[in-house]
Order: C-alpha cells, then structure tokens, then sequence
C-alpha cells in the first residue's frame, strides 16, 4: 500500500473490502481508550454508590455491552471483516476526580487487525455509561476516543503514536 493510499477504494476510486486473502496470520492486538467526564457533585455520588445507578452497575453492565459490541463490529462498520475475537478485555476506572477511563482491548490471531474491534467496543461501553447515568445528569461528556496501542502486523502504535 502506498502511503496515503485510502485502502478501501478500487482502481476506479469505488468502495471495497480490503483482500485479505495472501496476507499472514499473525497474533494482532489493540487497545482503545475514551474518557466519561461526569460533573464533580454526580462523580461523587457515583463513588459513593460503588458506580451503581438506578439501572444498575455501571461498569459490569459497560462490559457487557462493550463485549458485545466488539463482536459484531463487522455488522457496524461496512468493511470490517468478520473475526473469529479470541480475547476481550475491559479496564474501567476513575482517572481523575470526574473522569472515568474506559480501555478496551481485544486480541486475536488472524490476517487483519482489531483496531476498530477495540475502538467500537470502547465507545459503546462509554455509550453505556452515559446511558445509565443520564437520569443524573445531561452534561456527562464522552471525550477522547483514541487508538492507545496496537501490535501485529505492519504497523505497531504505543501510547496513541506510530513507531513502526
């Protein structure tokens, strides 16, 4: 692929599913990473209720969705191959004060990456989240989704920057 090549468009500048079929499979890894900023008085109710709200816990109902999400991604996103995930994994904590980080990562081995696995389950977790604490307050703001890490195939990615 040359660089700055968009790799879903054909010859004629049409869409299109990446070809996969000559390439290697080896072990990929991502990890994705967004942040749930809450007001500091609903913050500190959460804590004190152990991240519950009226729907429920918070973070185990997060992980369950974001999981979820993690496996269909290919039903979200038109030319994501479907894969065969072998590993999901969440950690969900408070950052700061007021911000809660959520970090998805997902591993597996298989011809093409799991980037967009580890960002979409990451979002939708956060999605969650704000699902289950709306009735606290409207002004929760999911921010920052990002590509944290990623190893296994062409590229690697530390800390949200390439490296190789």
């Amino acid at each position: 692929m040359a660089k700055g090549k968009l790799t879903h468009m054909d010859e004629d500048g049409r869409p299109r599913m990446v070809d996969v079929a000559s390439k290697a499979a080896t072990h990929r890894e991502a990890t994705a990473e967004v942040r749930v900023r809450f007001p500091a008085a609903i913050a500190r109710q959460l804590r004190a209720q152990d991240l519950r709200s009226a729907k429920g816990p918070v973070v185990d109902t997060a992980i369950i969705a974001g999981t979820m999400a993690v496996k269909r991604t290919h039903e979200l996103i038109p030319f994501c191959h479907p894969l065969p995930v072998e590993n999901c994994r969440f950690e969900i904590a408070f950052a700061t004060k007021t911000e809660l980080r959520i970090r998805c990562t997902v591993a597996l081995t298989h011809k093409t990456g799991v980037e967009m696995e580890a960002l979409t389950g990451a979002s939708v977790a956060a999605l969650t989240v704000y699902d289950m604490c709306k009735a606290l307050s409207h002004e929760i703001v999911i921010d920052g989704l990002h590509l944290l890490a990623k190893r296994g195939g062409r590229r690697r990615v530390e800390n949200g920057k390439v490296v190789a």
